[in-house]
């Protein structure tokens, strides 16, 4: 449903975006990852058409978004980190005033607006104005006006951003029942929620795709092996000599121990040597007091893969980039000085 080739966006110098290549499959949820300033927001707002790119192609359900922009962009519904809606207007006011945006035939629009405000439960608010209403119900406004015209794709930026926990279980509910119908991408930061949504999850860093794959693939290859915390009431001498023992073992570091007595190393082996080792030391009289198997959560994943700072993929608000930005701090120096001296 969504294909990026080769996408490419830069200002001046600075890539924020950098060939990145992807496919969000129809109807799939696939949760867009990265840290702020990875080029997210600038991904999603070349998927959507709102900016070009400088190389690269993106398709929307086979239409190229350069070539054929209408056709591209009437199968996408997107909802920014920031709900485009009109505070002093009610619900159904505003999502009528959506319907001719989209060009929605005149004869569907009623039907179309109790559509929206059906799937988005948004009927008890309906005749609220939007500026009443909670940010929860605010983003339900958001996603509703996303659906109109029941596109093929829905683009969510940071749904859930500033919800309360009940409200977010509620906007992932109904994330999950969207997916029935549409194709989701979903960028968020919280890890969570893209492990109890998402069926797929791609991160970013630099503008570059770093990872990509579902859930339980990520998690399995970051968790080759086994990474074991073992503490034993023994001498240093005595736990070596048992440890020797396992060929499968290829690392061992010695770690602080919690007993005064003890003895504690992170232990990294090629397969699962648990029930053997506690045996070994239990042959040898050695009582175990802390046997702990780690694994890496997708949080853990996540901060593995954007380990560097990334710089930021958007204009300064003068409209320089960096460079020139610190080229403008340098020439007003001097005459900021020259005010401090006159105000002493």
């Amino acid at each position: 449903m969504i294909e990026a080739i080769g996408l490419v966006k830069e200002y001046g110098d600075h890539v924020a975006v950098d060939h990145l290549n992807f496919t969000v499959e129809k109807g799939q949820i696939l949760g867009f990852l990265g840290p702020n300033g990875a080029g997210k927001s600038t991904t999603m707002n070349m998927l959507t058409g709102y900016i070009s790119a400088t190389e690269g192609t993106v398709l929307v359900n086979g239409y190229d978004m350069l070539e054929e922009p209408e056709l591209a962009k009437k199968s996408i519904g997107y909802l920014p980190e920031q709900p485009p809606v009109y505070p002093d207007m009610t619900v159904t006011e505003y999502l009528k005033f959506v319907t001719e945006l989209k060009g929605v035939p005149r004869k569907n629009r009623e039907n179309e607006v109790e559509r929206v405000i059906e799937v988005t439960q948004l009927n008890e608010m309906r005749n609220r104005l939007i500026q009443h209403l909670s940010k929860g119900y605010r983003q339900r406004v958001g996603i509703a006006q996303a659906l109109v015209g029941n596109p093929e794709v829905i683009i969510l930026d940071e749904p859930t951003v500033g919800l309360d926990p009940k409200q977010i279980i509620e906007i992932r509910d109904l994330m999950k029942a969207l997916a029935k119908e549409h194709t989701v991408l979903l960028s968020s930061h919280i890890m969570q929620e893209i492990s109890a949504v998402c069926d797929h999850i791609m991160i970013i860093s630099h503008g570059k795709l770093v990872l990509s794959g579902t859930p339980e693939e990520l998690q399995a290859q970051a968790n080759q092996g086994e990474n074991l915390e073992l503490e034993v009431c023994a001498l240093k001498e005595q736990v070596t000599d048992i440890l020797n023992g396992f060929s499968a073992i290829s690392d061992v570091t010695e770690i602080a121990a919690e007993k005064e007595n003890g003895y504690a190393v992170c232990i990294k082996s090629a397969e699962d040597i648990r029930e053997a080792l506690f045996f070994a030391f239990a042959k040898a009289g050695l009582p175990v007091i802390k046997f702990v198997r780690n694994t890496k959560t997708l949080e853990d994943i996540f901060l593995e893969a954007t380990a560097e700072k990334p710089e930021t993929d958007e204009m300064f608000a003068d409209g320089n980039e960096p460079e020139q930005q610190e080229e403008a701090d340098e020439e007003t120096t001097p005459a900021t000085e020259e005010a401090e001296e006159e105000k002493e």
